[in-house]
């Protein structure tokens, strides 16, 4: 027998309160990342300052196996995966983290979907930020680094070309599964562009891709070869900042920061 005597809820009292601009006084940033990225969040905390400054990401679905076909059919889900980030948040820039599926689905195409959730954010990807990139270093002629098979690669190449930016030397890594692109190591990403940035008709080198572990090798790299050496997330993270109205200089991310 419980002869405990029942315990009676104190009275809540509502308490007063004042509210202010919350998180990302400077800048909101939203990011729409890969289910099967493994790098981009690690590099992008080293990139975006924290002073003032709010990143949200949302995980878009994707297959393991990256070709044409399996990166146009993210267009799907962008539009849901957009909305994933509140529109409420007033996000200054909003980013696609995937170079080659920018690529396929277009990159007009993937600011339409991104601006229909959120019209008020400047959107990026990272083969719009490398353009970009490239504008701003007045670089033309480049070596462009993949880690995908040849048909990918050579989308991208037409890409650029495209836009005007000639593609003087290009090497990939020739892999369609993302968990092994995800595992190259850093190493062996600074070897691929001081191997194919030495050549003299290269005046730059991009790395593309936003699961290869670039960031730490940039400076490296560009030391070896006194050229600039870009990379999906460093060129991503660049271009959101400065659409967002950021000018913030993190250490170690290269050439790029330091001169646009």
């Amino acid at each position: 027998m419980n002869d405990a005597t029942p315990t009676v809820p104190a009275a809540i009292e509502t308490l007063d309160f004042e509210t202010d601009a919350g998180l990302g006084e400077r800048a909101r940033i939203g990011l729409i990342v890969l289910q099967t990225d493994q790098t981009i969040e690690h590099e992008f905390a080293k990139l975006i300052p924290r002073d003032g400054v709010a990143l949200y990401h949302a995980r878009i679905p994707n297959a393991m196996e990256v070709s044409p076909e399996t990166l146009r059919q993210m267009h799907r889900d962008l539009p849901a995966t957009a909305a994933l980030l509140p529109a409420s948040f007033g996000f200054d820039a909003v980013g696609y983290a995937c170079t080659s599926g920018a690529t396929m689905i277009g990159e007009a195409r993937v600011d339409e979907m991104i601006r229909a959730v959120h019209p008020r954010a400047k959107t990026s990807n990272p083969i719009s930020a490398c353009k970009a990139a490239l504008s701003a270093l007045g670089l033309r002629r480049i070596a462009l680094v993949t880690p995908y098979p040849p048909e990918v690669t050579v989308e991208m190449q037409a890409n650029l070309r495209d836009a005007g930016y000639d593609t003087v030397a290009v090497a990939s890594f020739n892999q369609s599964d993302d968990f092994t692109v995800a595992r190259i190591s850093s190493e062996s990403i600074r070897n691929a562009a001081v191997t194919i940035g030495a050549r003299d008709d290269v005046e730059g080198v991009f790395v593309s891709c936003t699961s290869l572990r670039a960031l730490e090798v940039i400076e490296a790299a560009e030391a070896q070869i006194n050229k600039p050496v870009l990379a999906s997330n460093q060129v991503l993270a660049w271009h959101l900042m400065r659409l967002a109205g950021l000018s913030d200089l993190p250490s170690g991310a290269g050439r790029l920061f330091t001169t646009a």
